[in-house]
């Protein structure tokens, strides 16, 4: 969905450069720092209008939580909600996340999401998927020996074409579901996106996986 211009963008994201961090490569290996704690943190890349980041830092107090987005418009939105939810472990990053090792260094993420990325369905657009093994390189780099990879989608193409990546690449399959709203989990923050899929009735697919070598 196109966003609507805020041309007030600039001047409210330097207001709350506290929450939104500006020059995020001069910030890499010392996020800890910035949170001014040694809290784990976790990554969520394209974190949208916030909802899920906001919802995981509720549940999760002993976690710090950045969340990167490229468009401006919509991590203005982000913003205003982290705001009105007056916690204190969410930063945000309007950054193009196509190289994560700029912005953090080997061992720095506890945890990492992709949520409802973008399918990119023509297959010359392939290097462009969060999954593919490029991307794959850049998550085994930042994440620590314990790291997480979480994913998210109600594309089953993509949902497919994932797992094979995952496997190929060698990581280990902890979770696959096919349909995670048929379970009870408690624990499960959604997106904006997996609201409004799900209440169409469209599955939603999760995956959890750690790299072998871990």
């Amino acid at each position: 969905m196109r966003q609507r211009h805020k041309p007030w963008a600039d001047e409210f994201l330097l207001e709350n450069n506290h929450l939104v961090i500006p020059s995020a490569t001069e910030h890499r290996q010392n996020w800890q720092k910035v949170f001014g704690n040694d809290k784990p943190i976790h990554l969520e890349v394209g974190t949208g209008k916030g909802q899920f980041l906001i919802g995981m830092a509720k549940q999760y107090p002993e976690i710090n939580f950045i969340g990167i987005e490229i468009a401006k418009s919509v991590i203005v939105s982000a913003t205003e909600k982290v705001i009105d939810s007056g916690l204190d472990n969410i930063l945000l990053l309007n950054e193009d996340a196509s190289d994560l090792r700029e912005i953090f260094g080997e061992n720095e993420i506890a945890g990492l999401y992709l949520n409802f990325s973008d399918p990119w369905p023509k297959n010359r657009h392939e290097k462009r998927r969060l999954t593919y093994h490029s991307f794959l390189e850049q998550y085994e780099e930042i994440l620590d020996q314990n790291g997480e990879l979480i994913f998210k989608t109600d594309n089953r193409g993509l949902f497919e074409y994932s797992l094979v990546s995952f496997n190929n690449y060698g990581l280990k399959l902890e979770e696959v579901n096919l349909d995670l709203h048929a379970i009870d989990d408690e624990t499960n923050v959604m997106t904006e996106y997996e609201e409004k899929f799900s209440s169409k009735g469209q599955v939603i697919y999760r995956c959890k996986a750690r790299f072998e070598s871990r």
